[in-house]
């Protein structure tokens, strides 16, 4: 199993730059590339990564999705002047030459094929390229919006060639919206392409018809093209997940890619100048680590834009961080879509419906751009160079984005736990090898009794449930104190009652318990300590779903695993809304899904309460365990089995229980037919 992640940088790419005044072209610096180098370092991140030399992509490579004539116009400008290079400039919309500017976007091309070989080869797991002149737009006769040779698209084509792959994801999560990507590949089914894009009403750069949600690709390539377009600035870390929530994965898990490359652009971030966005840079270390779920975690980071410094920088680091499996820290703001951003989503659902299985009994349709219809009737300036002027932010601007970053990155990093993953049974631990497991004691025997009769008398009835308490409280105590990330216990389903109240006595404030399987105890939730979700075959009697109780009755499909609609469409959403502290995933007697299922709950929350997790299992599931505990010290891309469209009859149960809670649970409210208090809020 390939491990360990690939980060390339070269120090030359910084030679390209800007050789005369273009108020266009002023943001595109070469301190783009060392400020986000030099963050790496302060966080000791460059030395945890592989070093993987860049070298320059070839004229046969370059020639893969670029004309003979786009390439010599670059290669002749290696010997013009300033005045020569302003004026080829000049023929590009927002593009610049340096005499260095070929050998750079040559470096560019070859140091992204240098991350697909290692990601390929097995030498990596996942990897960064560091570069510039970024790619995204350049087409295949034309250097475009800061683009010479659209780095992505190469590397797409030449996987295809080399691996011979046949699905591959390209992710575009830069403010602008990468057209050159999307013509290259608009007919091409073996390319799922999804951009978000500040679009407002098609007056923001680059202005094109066919950067809405309704450009799905062409002939064999429809359904293959995903725009979906930001009709208002400051959008935030909601809007994104929900889009990711709503849109791409459960497109990406369907599409099944066998490689991903993200255009990694971080002008969606808070403070730059070009996408006026609130996002902030952990956002982004939730991205990566839902994308590392898929492909067999094969994964690939191309830099794009950035404009902000310090916000690009410490965008990069969240994202290289989440690469090499460190804790994903806790998300910021409130867990809410805006409204704008809800009408994007449901409109690009509803367009893709036709093309999609896990869309086919999904209630969509078109909407009105109510929350954004005044916007419709500004006439806006759309040329590209004041629209760049008139954006620029004032010294004080930077200042107090930077001030407020270096505040927040504070707040929300914390030390990586020194042990990933813990239990106390050496039985367990045997068996879990070649996995990592560390062993930790179990809590002393006079210790649980004193804590039973005095806390949890009215839950122990069972010896075996006072039995399997030394290993859940000692973890739970690790987890607390930092010293452990997550936990891996042998217990009874009777134990999850009291590992739940022990959790809260601790000084966690918000426990998400997901149970699979029957519950003999129900916990009390109803103070918002705890929210439980319990997927089981039938409705237990004598407990019907509230805000923090929820049942969700769901059966694993013999086929195959239609279990991403529930994750994707409810589970998840709930989840992120909820914003718990502690995570507890608990599998209980018949279980009502499989062991692929449940792989796929412990992948996608590992996102939540800085990875910490207690996964409580019953003894006679040693597959279970091992697979489980696979997926917690991150020893192995996760293989979720065989991806099948969840049947009418389950769309159903999740429509149902979204609309029945998504005033409660706010990031539930894009999916399904929206609720008039939506639009009355």
């Amino acid at each position: 199993m390939a491990s360990g992640t690939a980060l390339i940088y070269d120090e030359e790419m910084t030679t390209h730059k800007l050789l005369w005044s273009d108020p266009v072209c002023d943001i595109e610096v070469p301190e783009r590339l060392s400020s986000s180098y030099e963050q790496l370092k302060c966080y000791h991140l460059v030395e945890r990564c592989v070093h993987v030399p860049a070298r320059e992509g070839s004229e046969e490579e370059i020639l893969l999705v670029h004309s003979l004539e786009h390439l010599e116009v670059a290669k002749s400008t290696q010997t013009m002047n300033d005045e020569e290079l302003k004026r080829v400039s000049g023929n590009y919309d927002a593009f610049f030459f340096h005499p260095n500017t070929y050998r750079c976007a040559r470096l560019a091309v070859g140091a992204t094929l240098q991350l697909v070989d290692a990601v390929m080869s097995g030498k990596v797991c996942n990897g960064m390229a560091l570069v510039r002149p970024p790619g995204h737009h350049s087409q295949r006769n034309a250097a475009n919006g800061f683009c010479l040779f659209n780095n992505v698209a190469i590397a797409a084509e030449y996987a295809k060639l080399k691996y011979g792959l046949q699905r591959i994801l390209i992710v575009d999560w830069d403010v602008h919206h990468g057209q050159g990507i999307q013509y290259i590949f608009e007919e091409d089914p073996s390319v799922l392409y999804f951009s978000w894009h500040r679009y407002e009403h098609q007056e923001f750069w680059p202005s094109l018809k066919e950067s809405n949600y309704d450009a799905v690709g062409l002939g064999k390539g429809e359904g293959f093209n995903i725009n979906l377009p930001w009709n208002k600035v400051g959008m935030g870390n909601s809007d994104y997940l929900a889009a990711f929530f709503h849109v791409l994965l459960p497109m990406a898990f369907e599409f099944d890619p066998e490689l991903i490359l993200v255009s990694s652009g971080y002008d969606s971030g808070i403070g730059d100048p070009e996408g006026q966005m609130n996002a902030t840079p952990e956002v982004f270390a939730h991205l990566t680590h839902f994308l590392m779920q898929l492909a067999n975690g094969k994964l690939c980071v191309i830099l794009e834009g950035g404009y902000h410094l310090k916000s690009l920088s410490e965008s990069v680091c969240m994202t290289v961080k989440t690469l090499l499996g460190d804790p994903v820290p806790q998300i910021t703001g409130e867990m809410a879509p805006c409204l704008s951003a809800i009408e994007s989503i449901q409109n690009v659902r509803a367009a893709h419906k036709p093309y999609w299985k896990w869309l086919m009994y999904e209630d969509t349709s078109f909407l009105q751009n109510l929350s954004t219809s005044s916007h419709l009737l500004k006439k806006t300036n759309t040329n590209p160079s004041t629209e760049h002027e008139s954006k620029m932010p004032s010294n004080d601007e930077t200042v107090k984005v930077e001030r407020f970053l270096e505040l927040h990155m504070k707040n929300i990093l914390f030390p990586v736990p020194p042990i990933k993953t813990a239990t106390t049974d050496a039985k367990v631990s045997a068996h879990l090898l070649p996995v990592p497991v560390h062993l930790v004691k179990e809590m002393d025997k006079t210790e649980i009794k004193a804590l039973v009769s005095g806390s949890y008398a009215d839950l122990v009835k069972e010896d075996k449930t006072l039995h399997s308490l030394g290993s859940i409280l000692a973890i739970l105590d690790k987890i607390m104190k930092k010293e452990v990330c997550n936990g891996i216990v042998e217990s009874p389903a009777s134990s999850v009652a009291v590992a739940l109240r022990h959790s809260v006595r601790l000084g966690f404030q918000r426990v998400l318990c997901i149970f699979v399987g029957d519950m003999q105890i129900i916990p009390n939730t109803e103070d918002g300590k705890i929210l439980m979700i319990h997927i089981c075959e039938k409705e237990q009697s004598g407990k019907s779903s509230s805000k923090h109780y929820i049942s969700l009755n769901w059966k694993e499909d013999a086929e195959g695993n239609d279990f991403f609609s529930a994750v994707l469409g409810f589970i998840l959403p709930v989840a992120y809304s909820y914003q718990p502290n502690l995570t507890v995933i608990a599998v209980g007697p018949n279980r009502s899904l499989g062991i692929s299922e449940i792989s796929l709950l412990f992948a996608l929350l590992q996102g939540l309460a800085e990875s910490r997790i207690l996964a409580m299992i019953e003894d006679t599931e040693r597959n279970l365990m091992q697979s489980l505990a696979k997926a917690l010290v991150g020893a192995s891309a996760p293989h979720f089995g065989v991806y099948v469209p969840p049947t009418q009859e389950k769309v159903n149960k999740i429509k149902i229980l979204r609309d029945q809670f998504q005033q409660e649970w706010k990031m539930l409210q894009c999916s399904g037919k929206l609720s008039v208090f939506i639009f009355s809020s």
